[in-house]
Parts: C-alpha cells; sequence; structure tokens
C-alpha cells in the first residue's frame, strides 16, 4: 500500500512540473515590450495590423530612404544600364556618412550601384543613381515625394536621396511599412535586399570591392542573425536613432515590421533584437489557414427549369481561399455572407460565376465567386410543355378569328 501511495505521489509531482511546460510550449505569446519610440508589424497579404507603438508619429527614417531610391531606380532603369560617378554625387556627402569609396569619373552598373546602396547602405551611390535617374539630385527628390503621394501616403516627405537629417526629411513607421510592402513587389528589389553581402568586380578606376550587410539580422555569422528573414534596410543617424524595416516568411505568413527610434545597448541594437521579438510575437499568435479549398460546396440551390438530372446544383469558389486567424480561431468554422445572382436559370456551363461569398474574419473582408460545380441542361419536357401551349393558345385565337368572321357572314345574308 505505501508502495502504491508513493508512486502515486511521484506521478502527482511529475504532471505539476510537466503542465505548466507542456502549456507555455502552445499558448500563444504575450503582447511583446517594445523601447523603441516606434514599431509597427503587419500581415504584407491582408495588411492586418498586428503590433502598433506609435506608428503614425513623425519620425526621422535615416537610411531606410533608401528604399525608395532603389525602387525608383529599378522602375526607371535596366540593371545593366551603365552610369559615371559625378564628382557632385560624391563630394556632396557630409563627413560621417557612410560611403562606398566611389571615384569621380568611375563607371557602374545600375545593379552594382543597388547593391552597394542596401547592402553597406553607401550613401554616394544614393547620389549616384539620383542623378541617373532624375537627370538631377533635385529633380529625384521631386520623384520620390510623387511616388509617396501615389502610395497615399501624407505622413512622409524627402528632402534628400540617401537619408541625411534635416527637420523635413520624415516618415512614420506605418508610411514606412507601407512603402516597403510596395517594394518587395519587385523581385530584383527583393533579392538585393536580402543578400547577406556584394562584391563589386574592378571598374575602369577601382579593383574589386567586398562588401557586408549592416543588416545583421540577414548574416548568417552574427548572434542576432534570424533566419525567417527575406530581406530589410537599416538606418541610424544621431537624430533618428536606429532604424529597421524588413519582412520575414514562415510558414505561408509574411510579416513586415518596422522600428524607429531604437537604442544601442552595449554595443547591441534593439533594432535587432526589437524586431526579432515582434516577428516571434506574430508567428506564435497568428497563422493563415485555409477557409475553402476549390471543391468545397458553399452552398446548394435547384435550378427550376433544369432536368431532372441536372438541376441540383452545388456552387463552389472559384479558387481556394485562405485567410489571416489567431492561433484561438484555428479550429473555428466561418460562415460566409452569400450573394447569389437573380434568376438564376438553365443552360448554365460548368464554372459559370453564378454569385460571390464574403467572409469577415478579425475585421478583414475576404471575397470570392462561386460558380457551378457541373453544367446545368435546360429541361426539354418542360420547352416542349411551354411551346404546346404557347401552340395551342395561338391555334384557339385563330380558331376564334375564324369563328367570327364566318358568325359576320352569316348575320349579313340573314
Amino acid at each position: 500500500m505505501k508502495l502504491k501511495t508513493s508512486k502515486l505521489f511521484i506521478s502527482i509531482i511529475i504532471a505539476i512540473i510537466l503542465i505548466p511546460n507542456f502549456s507555455f510550449v502552445f499558448s500563444a505569446s504575450e503582447t511583446p515590450e517594445i523601447t523603441s519610440e516606434a514599431a509597427f508589424l503587419m500581415d504584407n497579404k491582408t495588411g492586418k495590423i498586428l503590433f502598433d507603438k506609435n506608428s503614425e508619429k513623425r519620425m526621422y527614417p535615416a537610411s531606410t530612404t533608401k528604399i525608395v531610391t532603389a525602387i525608383l531606380t529599378l522602375e526607371n532603369c535596366k540593371l545593366d544600364d551603365v552610369v559615371t560617378v559625378s564628382y557632385n554625387a560624391v563630394t556632396s556627402i557630409p563627413e560621417g556618412y557612410s560611403s562606398a569609396n566611389l571615384q569621380i569619373g568611375e563607371q557602374l552598373t545600375v545593379e552594382q550601384l543597388l547593391q552597394v546602396l542596401l547592402i553597406p547602405s553607401a550613401n554616394d551611390a544614393a547620389n549616384v543613381l539620383a542623378e541617373h535617374v532624375g537627370g538631377s539630385i533635385d529633380s529625384f527628390i521631386s520623384m520620390m515625394n510623387t511616388k509617396v503621394n501615389e502610395l497615399g501616403l501624407t505622413n512622409t516627405h524627402f528632402t534628400n536621396s540617401y537619408g541625411k537629417h534635416d527637420e523635413k526629411h520624415y516618415t512614420t513607421a506605418k508610411d514606412l511599412a507601407y512603402i516597403f510592402k510596395y517594394c518587395i513587389k519587385n523581385e530584383n528589389f527583393r533579392k538585393i535586399a536580402g543578400s547577406a553581402s556584394c562584391a563589386i568586380s574592378a571598374t575602369n578606376m577601382y579593383g574589386t570591392r567586398k562588401y557586408s550587410s549592416t543588416n545583421q539580422l540577414i548574416d548568417p555569422s552574427s548572434k542576432n542573425y534570424y533566419k525567417f528573414l527575406t530581406a530589410g534596410k537599416t538606418g541610424f543617424t544621431t537624430e533618428a536613432g536606429d532604424c529597421l524595416v524588413s519582412c520575414s516568411y514562415q510558414n505561408n505568413l509574411e510579416l513586415i515590421c518596422v522600428i524607429l527610434g531604437g537604442k544601442t545597448v552595449n554595443g547591441s541594437s534593439t533594432r535587432f533584437s526589437e524586431t526579432k521579438k515582434l516577428y516571434e510575437y506574430g508567428y506564435n499568435n497568428y497563422l493563415i489557414k485555409q477557409i475553402l479549398s476549390n471543391n468545397s460546396i458553399v452552398k446548394s440551390i435547384e435550378v427550376s427549369n433544369a432536368t431532372q438530372e441536372t438541376k441540383n446544383l452545388d456552387l463552389v469558389p472559384e479558387n481556394s481561399l485562405e485567410a489571416l486567424i489567431s492561433i484561438e480561431q484555428e479550429n473555428t468554422t466561418f460562415e460566409p455572407e452569400i450573394h447569389l445572382q437573380e434568376n438564376i436559370s438553365a443552360p448554365i456551363e460548368e464554372g459559370t460565376i453564378l454569385g460571390t461569398a464574403k467572409y469577415t474574419i478579425n475585421g478583414i473582408e475576404y471575397n470570392v465567386n462561386l460558380i457551378a460545380s457541373h453544367s446545368v441542361e435546360k429541361s426539354i419536357l418542360l420547352d416542349t410543355i411551354f411551346k404546346t401551349l404557347v401552340a395551342t393558345f395561338i391555334i384557339f385565337l385563330i380558331y376564334e378569328f375564324f369563328h367570327l368572321n364566318r358568325n359576320k357572314k352569316r348575320r349579313k345574308k340573314l
């Protein structure tokens, strides 16, 4: 009896120890504490905001400015275009700002300049590209401001191509996230902004050069390396603090994160640690769930003028539908709001759009067309009956017409 009691006691103790750990592994993460002045996390696909700290406060972007310089270059140039470095482009960079040591008269391709722009964050490369794309730096700055206006962003304004401090050169964490969302649609931008290093082959004025990224999250040799990060751009000035805009991909979920006004403590920047913290918060609390597969039956209807064999029609989604949900909603069944076309009747071809299904999940609307799962044939019997009735009615009218005429003639003879 004592032995059984001891075993039971030991089992209870083990259970007490294990249950909290078991629960911790599967429970959702708490909202992280962020010390940086502004931070923003969103799902790239839906635009759903997952974390927000001062995201609409005007801040200085520092070198995250260069993502706009890069996307305008990619949209207006070819990668193999050759550009000559001008005197003004390199001499106008203030002392203390990073450069790739480009030489006056040196010739490089647009791709090489983009690499040193986004990877080691070379300010001279920004000016060289600005002159090449805009004809002058001032014209290029106008292009930058036009671009953000086209994106509908009202809290961003640029006065230079690379992020030199200026009170009129500002953005917000939210605006910067939407700018980056736009930029990563371009595959060449993704590739370059996702590179940990680059090598520039010898030019007409300089030998081979190698550069490493200022973004430690993308460098496998760094203690701050984050394996899910796919692209990013850092920034720093004394006034702006530590900045980072980036994107990360895991389990079919792509997130965009912005840190502005970060700090460096004991040689370690909060822009890296807090970016990782926000990504882990996102992945631990949200997931992409398939709401509908291609063959899901959303609604079944009966087509009244169809044949007996085809009148029962299933409406299925035109394509599969995925939605962003919280971990707690993983086993939830979502019901749609269905809108069907009026007067649905045969014949109907398979794949014909007959309506829509709208799902509203966590404030986001998801819409999908509903199509016919099979062809619906018009009933010949009903058609025949209809035609027979019409024909009978016409015959009746003709009969009545002649009958009346005959009666009229008889009356006249009388």
